[in-house]
């Protein structure tokens, strides 16, 4: 059964929020070494959001896969740009990395794909 990617994108960014409403100072710091290491320099935005597409998926994790494909489509990425990351993960995770990017990965861009086209 697929799972509704769309909720998982929500869920992850809404527990981001509210546990900021406890942890403030840690999010805030969380938050913070996420947008510098986001920002464009010698790499831009859509091939770190492709790196991170790799590594989510090597290490299977499921909120960081759909979070970073909805990024990585944002930034500009193709559909073939986000199989080709996850397919270099697969060389490195084998077939677990595969399942993942045949499943969680496809219907996260099947989902999101729309919203940027």
């Amino acid at each position: 059964m697929a799972k509704d990617v769309r909720q998982m994108l929500q869920d992850f960014t809404g527990g981001l929020e509210e546990l900021g409403n406890t942890n403030g100072t840690q999010v805030e710091s969380f938050m913070n070494l996420l947008g510098a290491a986001y920002e464009p320099d010698s790499l831009d935005l859509k091939t770190k959001e492709l790196i991170s597409i790799g590594i989510a998926i090597y290490n299977r994790c499921e909120y960081c896969i759909v979070f970073h494909t909805y990024n990585a489509l944002e930034a500009g990425a193709t559909r073939k740009e986000i199989i080709e990351a996850a397919m270099v993960s697969v060389a490195f995770g084998g077939g677990p990395s595969m399942a993942y990017s045949v499943t969680l990965l496809k219907d996260s861009i099947d989902e999101f794909e729309k919203d940027f086209q």
